[in-house]
């Protein structure tokens, strides 16, 4: 069977294909990110919804143009109460989302979709919940500083596999997920589909 696409940039997903074996080939999706979040918004789906969708619009944007080939697309959002949070813009909404997570429990929405000849075949959602520590000014000016312009690639600011992990007092649920790819739902159904992968 020819490799998986991941269609996604991220370094992270990527290794964590990468260790896990997987033989895949990463691509950059083929839509406008923002443009579908602000039409999904119009949409008045939940973020639950924003994510499958997100995921499922990533994957087929190359699966269309990859006849034949497995794609995988991913998707995360932050949710605390009924506030969705995306990456931040610049250190100023680093620095506010930090303050609304402080001392919060939030979950973090994550989303994969497997695609083949432009049909989504596959869809998983994880729902970890994160709780970080209540900071002060202090500390949050800290870690933006150490973490520079890192912060504004994570949901949330944060990159939990880093200096992240310094923000948190508890996590539950998947760490492949917070990690922003559900693997072992990823896995489970690879090997179903392609027995001794």
């Amino acid at each position: 069977m020819s490799a998986l696409i991941l269609a996604s940039t991220s370094k992270t997903r990527a290794l964590i294909l990468r260790n896990a074996g997987v033989d895949f080939e990463p691509m950059a999706p083929a839509i406008d990110e923002e443009a579908l979040k602000r039409q999904l918004r119009k949409q008045s789906l939940t973020a639950r919804e924003q994510v499958a969708a997100l995921s499922e619009a990533k994957a087929l944007s190359i699966s269309k143009a990859k006849p034949g080939r497995l794609v995988l697309g991913c998707d995360q959002m932050l949710l605390r109460e009924d506030s969705v949070f995306d990456k931040p813009f610049d250190r100023q909404d680093a620095r506010q989302h930090l303050r609304m997570l402080s001392g919060r429990s939030h979950i973090l929405l994550t989303g994969a979709a497997l695609a083949e000849d432009g049909v989504v075949i596959w869809h998983t959602l994880s729902e970890p919940r994160l709780t970080m520590h209540a900071l002060t000014e202090a500390e949050i000016e800290t870690y933006l500083d150490r973490m520079g312009e890192a912060a504004f690639t994570s949901v949330g600011a944060y990159q939990i596999e880093s200096l992240g992990a310094q923000l948190f007092s508890q996590i539950e649920g998947d760490w492949f997920a917070i990690l922003g790819l559900p693997l072992l739902p990823v896995m489970n159904f690879l090997r179903q589909r392609c027995p001794g992968t």
